[in-house]
């Protein structure tokens, strides 16, 4: 089975994908799969992993959503999988590390989405991004300390995921901008249900080159990829296609990621997370067994994000609460 995916990916991929065959390997040597090529092994390893099911109940953009239909870091990481496979599929990439990079991507993500990577970066002096970590968790901190042992590919994949980075693979960089695509256009919508915006408000030069609806905007977006980039070595949007979205990005931040009531649900965040990194730097005995003895080996600093970062929202919030919070008293 492995061997006819490694032939099929010689056939019909293009001359800029990257091979299977040709991974410069993981940190640590293992007996190959009969049946999976290592980018399928990572794919299943990241999806059964303990950080990947974390992603269920952690923000996107609304804090510790209640509402069935508001997206998650776990649907957003579904919808920049399906975004970024379709990207590969149209310039002949190779789909399976793809793949595995887009499922992998925000595995470092905090509770309260980008909020939750700022108050952290305040309070670590060395700082704090989510890429970085991402890549932290899968090389150590998950599988209790082991790591899930991924292909090099897929890392620098993960970490180099942000606009500002420039992943090694064709791969990594379709995943780059399948993040783009899938946050600005779930986050409309998200911020639509919220009646934070109306579909009237958003940018009327760039709706008429995209389209009116998610769907539309986000075929028109990798179809412009496929116009742009197919038999290239890139990938990226045609100009006037690539304003259209960014005209949309800077909407979202200027009406909905910078409103108030995000803001003000930011500082209730901020001195949340504060409160339990302060506790927790001065109590570091309280710490889980595991988290206690990742301090013996890196500084406090370091595991305090460790731990923080992997909460989920409403972990987050029951920590606070056990912690500065007073039990109801019960004769």
């Amino acid at each position: 089975m492995k061997e006819k995916t490694l032939k099929i990916e010689k056939m019909f991929l293009s001359p800029f994908a990257f091979r299977s065959e040709n991974t410069v390997g993981r940190l640590r040597e293992e007996e190959p799969c009969p049946m999976r090529t290592d980018f399928q092994r990572d794919r299943d390893r990241i999806i059964h992993s303990k950080s990947f099911r974390r992603l269920k109940n952690k923000t996107q953009v609304f804090f510790a959503p209640e509402g069935d239909h508001y997206r998650t870091r776990l649907t957003h990481t579904l919808n920049v999988s399906q975004v970024a496979r379709s990207i590969a599929r149209a310039l002949s990439l190779n789909e399976d590390l793809t793949e595995a990079i887009a499922l992998g991507h925000d595995l470092g993500h905090t509770p309260f989405g980008h909020s939750g990577e700022r108050i952290l970066n305040k309070l670590n002096p060395k700082g704090f991004e989510h890429n970085i970590q991402s890549g932290r968790v899968v090389d150590f901190l998950e599988s209790d300390g082991k790591g899930l042992n991924l292909t090099r590919e897929v890392v620098d994949g993960i970490i180099n995921h942000k606009m500002a980075c420039t992943p090694k693979t064709l791969e990594g960089r379709a995943v780059s901008i399948a993040d783009r695509i899938a946050y600005i256009n779930h986050d409309i919508d998200d911020a639509i249900v919220g009646g934070f915006i109306t579909a009237d408000d958003l940018p009327k030069d760039a709706v008429e080159i995209l389209g009116k609806t998610s769907g539309k905007r986000i075929n028109k977006m990798i179809y412009s990829i496929y116009l742009e980039s197919d038999g290239k070595n890139q990938v990226k949007m045609e100009k006037h296609v690539e304003e259209a979205t960014a005209a949309l990005r800077a909407f979202l931040f200027e009406r909905v990621y910078n409103d108030k009531t995000f803001r003000d649900e930011e500082q209730k965040a901020d001195r949340m997370i504060s409160a339990l990194y302060e506790y927790f730097k001065k109590n570091k005995d309280k710490l889980p067994e595991f988290y206690l003895q990742l301090t013996e080996k890196f500084d406090i600093d370091t595991v305090l994000c460790d731990y923080i970062s992997g909460m989920s929202d409403m972990y987050a919030i029951k920590t606070f609460k056990d912690i500065f919070i007073p039990d109801n008293w019960k004769l």
